[in-house]
């Protein structure tokens, strides 16, 4: 007889970040359904492609099964299996070697996006160790909005997509093909349905940008420009919010001021955007009140994304749009431990002064270490040296700007240690790869630490292979056997309950209820002012002297200057089918995007020759790579929109599955870097195209 579905509630995780609520059909240990939960916070049933075709990764046959070291040279793609005691030995013997002759922060301990507790539980292992230097992508992702906002504002202003907004203006964010960190399509398309009206800031044309009110087909990386240009319509035609700029926020005249340079028909110019329609959109968003703004972290990628996101916040501001019901806010968080006292930062009190971004002198606030910088720390010895590495959810060789320079940092490394899911073509230039657990296979907790006001219930849906350990379990093993015991757990799990402590529920209970909420209110400001110097939202920065910033946000040029032999401006996106370098391998994803696509508009494909689904070489000064032509007339015809992430599975191991051909970072550089966040330039960069003679494709 067979066995009836078992049906779990839990919510996605490496698959994306962005939340949604699941309904999973279970039978025999075996995921055989996945739906949306029409009950989900974020979601209320919706569910993207990826979510559904996620179990086809459990049961992959490429799958990593057990640990493997390296035996021949490094990245030569030569393993041997040895069980998890002598994995857990080496790492240790190799760090500790480390830490005897270079100081533990001589190690550091790299992430990719986070995806639920590994991130906290890393800084966890990182501050036992006594290594100040955990490396994140936060530079290019989260870091320069949430730090620019919380010295500007006091907080990381979220937009509300549970309250009715007149209108939403998305900048940079397309999420109806990448959600992003809770902001999740559905609840934005059920507005749309009930009257809500958009403002789309994107160089594509994208779905979301055929259902708005205004497009603004923006030049990549000129984002800084528009929004000042915005800053100067509302305030010069005086649409701001009169009461809440003359009490609730400072530098006001100085911004007056300093924003009559940026009018529409300079800022034109520099943006490709009508005058008249920069225009239209700044007082339509103005009149909109609640208007919330959802920013994507394009904004975030180039060497300007402080000047960005200080317009953008100004924005908020002075339009009356903070902190309301529909605008963007200030989510109180529910009672969770405190993530200074959950990652023990007690144990490294100079930690901020000690990490390697604090010899370049970035902005305030910064908890993990840009890639360009922890780099430049291996390959060049400053502010000293970094020797070995641990690395987990990542794949620097792809992801990381300026590719060949990340090649030479694992080469240069003394020891790599890295915990995936599959080989990838960073985690085969280990010296020893652990296979991790998927999220579908361990309790987790979803959003912690990430100022959204609520965590996710992600309890195990099946058992993991039986050497597939969660990267929590990795860590809690690594931390007893590197740090003092006192710091963990016998049983991993219990760094759940001390994240659940104050709130005074179990785990289990936790699972029941789905998610837990802060508690929701709103001007919150009226009662205790804003956590500013000045107890306002500063328009003008007050201590912009004392952290060499400046005061007020500016457009100073192009990302990079313009070069007649690069005609043509890049930009990248991602697809919905992958989540940046992963999944690639899953067939059934694969089949639906089975190459990299750049995007050329119509008449720029004639210009050069190039018919739909021509191999295309692009080029940049930094290199060159091969992508498949997409011709449409969805993208500037000054614009080319290549794929990102692309490495090829299929390949060998001992080419590290092919990184070069297809990947955009071949095309990034490291060599200038945004002085607050040591962002590299990843959009607005001089390019060039032409039709590969190569009859093979890729």
């Amino acid at each position: 007889m067979k066995d009836d579905i078992r049906w779990v509630k839990t919510h996605c995780g490496r698959m994306d970040h962005g939340g949604c609520a699941l309904v999973v059909g279970v039978k025999n240990n075996e995921i055989v359904k996945v739906k949306g939960d029409p009950e989900g916070f974020l979601n209320k049933g919706y569910v993207c492609t990826k979510g559904t075709l996620s179990p086809d990764r459990l049961r992959h046959s490429d799958r990593l099964q057990y640990p493997l070291k390296r035996i021949g040279d490094r990245g030569e793609g030569k393993w041997q299996r040895i069980s998890w005691t002598e994995a857990i030995r080496d790492i240790c013997e190799n760090l500790n070697k480390i830490k005897d002759t270079s100081g533990a922060k001589g190690v550091a301990f790299c992430q990719g996006m986070p995806k639920g507790l590994e991130l906290f539980v890393l800084n966890r292992l990182a501050n036992t160790f006594g290594s100040p230097n955990v490396v994140g992508v936060q530079d290019v992702c989260h870091a320069p909005r949430e730090i620019t906002a919380t010295h500007t504002c006091g907080f990381y202003p979220v937009a509300d997509f549970h309250h009715p907004s007149k209108a939403v203006m998305l900048w940079g964010s397309n999420i109806t093909s990448t959600n992003e960190e809770g902001m999740i399509c559905s609840l934005l398309l059920k507005q749309l349905k009930n009257g809500t009206e958009l403002i789309v800031i994107d160089p594509r044309k994208t779905e979301l940008a055929q259902k708005a009110k205004y497009w603004l087909q923006i030049r990549p990386g000129t984002d800084n420009a528009l929004a000042l240009a915005f800053l100067q319509v509302i305030i010069n035609e005086k649409f701001y919010d009169e009461d809440f700029v003359q009490n609730w926020t400072s530098g006001f005249d100085d911004l007056v001021k300093h924003i009559q340079d940026y009018t529409p028909e300079k800022m034109s110019e520099v943006t490709w955007i009508s005058p008249d329609l920069i225009r239209k959109a700044a007082r339509f968003y103005a009149h909109s009140r609640p208007a919330a703004i959802q920013w994507g972290n394009p904004i975030e990628q180039t060497i300007h994304n402080f000047n960005t996101a200080r317009a953008l916040v100004c924005l908020m501001a002075i339009s009356g749009n903070l902190d309301i019901p529909g605008g963007n806010i200030k989510p109180d968080e529910p009672k969770t431990a405190p993530f200074g006292k959950f990652v023990r930062a007690d144990l490294i009190p100079s930690k901020r002064k000690e990490m390697i971004h604090a010899y370049h002198e970035t902005i305030p606030g910064m908890m993990t270490v840009p890639p360009g910088l922890f780099r430049k720390a291996v390959l060049e010895g400053f502010p000293y040296p970094v020797k070995a590495a641990y690395m987990q959810g990542t794949n620097p060789l792809v992801t990381y700007a300026d590719s060949q320079r990340t090649y030479e940092t694992l080469l240069k490394l003394d020891f790599i240690a890295v915990a995936d899911i599959f080989m990838t073509p960073t985690a085969s230039m280990a010296d020893i790869v652990l296979p991790a657990a998927t999220h579908f296979e361990f309790n987790d907790i979803g959003h912690y630490g990430l100022g959204h006001g609520y965590i996710l219930a992600r309890p195990k849906v099946v058992d993991p292979p039986q050497e597939c350990w969660p990267d929590i379990k990795i860590l809690n093993e690594l931390g007893k056997a590197l740090t003092s015991e006192e710091y963990w757990y016998d049983d991993y799990e219990k760094l759940l309950d001390e994240i659940l402590k104050p709130s005074g529920i179990s785990y289990p209970e936790f699972v029941d209820q789905g998610y837990l909420k802060g508690a929701e209110q709103f001007q919150k400001y009226r009662s205790s002012g804003f956590k500013t110097p000045t107890g306002k939202v500063e328009l003008s920065l007050s201590q912009a002297n004392k952290f060499n910033l400046p005061p007020l946000p500016q457009f100073s040029g192009l990302p990079e200057k313009e070069n007649k032999d690069f005609p043509l401006v890049l930009t990248s996106s991602k697809s919905r089918f992958y989540l940046h370098s992963s999944y690639r391998w899953l067939k059934r994803l694969r089949e639906k995007r089975p190459h990299p696509k750049v995007e050329i508009h119509s008449e720029t494909a004639e210009k050069y020759g190039i018919k739909h689904g021509d191999a295309v070489i692009i080029e940049t000064s930094k290199g060159a790579i091969t992508q498949i032509a997409h011709v449409t007339d969805a993208i500037h015809l000054k614009v080319i929109n290549a794929s990102y992430g692309w490495w090829f599975p299929e390949a060998k191991p001992e080419s590290q599955y092919d990184w070069k051909t297809s990947n955009f970072n071949m095309l990034t550089s490291m060599e200038t870097l945004g002085k607050e966040f040591g962002t590299p330039n990843l959009k607005g960069i001089g390019c060039r195209i032409r039709r590969s003679q190569s009859t093979s494709g890729l």
